[in-house]
Order: C-alpha cells, then sequence, then structure tokens
C-alpha cells in the first residue's frame, strides 16, 4: 500500500517501537513465569507464560503488518506489472 512520505515515517517508527516494547515484554514476562528458566514444572505459571508469548506473537505481528506500507517513489510492488521485462 502506498502513502504520503509523513505517514510512512509514522508508521514505521511507531510499529517498531511498539514491536520492540512487546517482544522484549513478553521475554520478560516468560523469564519470570519459569524463574528464569529453573522453575520445575509444578512451579511454572501458565497464565503469564501464555500471556509472553501472547506479547511476542503480538510484536511479531504488528512489525510484519508495518512492513506492507511503503512511501511513494520507493519502487515497485511485486505485484505491479507496468515493469519492463528486459533485463537491465
Amino acid at each position: 500500500m502506498e502513502v504520503p512520505m509523513r505517514v510512512y515515517k509514522a508508521i514505521t517508527v511507531f510499529t517498531t517501537m511498539f514491536a520492540i516494547v512487546t517482544v522484549v515484554a513478553g521475554f520478560v514476562l516468560i523469564d519470570s513465569a519459569t524463574n528464569r528458566a529453573t522453575a520445575s514444572l509444578s512451579e511454572i505459571q501458565p497464565v503469564a507464560a501464555l500471556f509472553g508469548i501472547g506479547l511476542i506473537l503480538a510484536g511479531a505481528a504488528a512489525y510484519a503488518f508495518s512492513t506492507r506500507f511503503r512511501a511513494e517513489g520507493m519502487g515497485k510492488s511485486k505485484d505491479d506489472t507496468d515493469e519492463s521485462t528486459d533485463n537491465g
């Protein structure tokens, strides 16, 4: 999807920050739920661990979604067919 450069920059900055924060928070939650991977199976907090995994997935999904945008003049989308076929 082609958007103006200002919108592209805003999307890129904020989704990257969101992705970083959620992935790091997800790993912190998993770390605390498993007591730094030293807890026995009966001591693990499954709700916190699953929430941590959910945060990691949410960050990955947000980042993947943000890569669908491009600014004007950034090149052709792979779906555009108006490119020349001469190899050069």
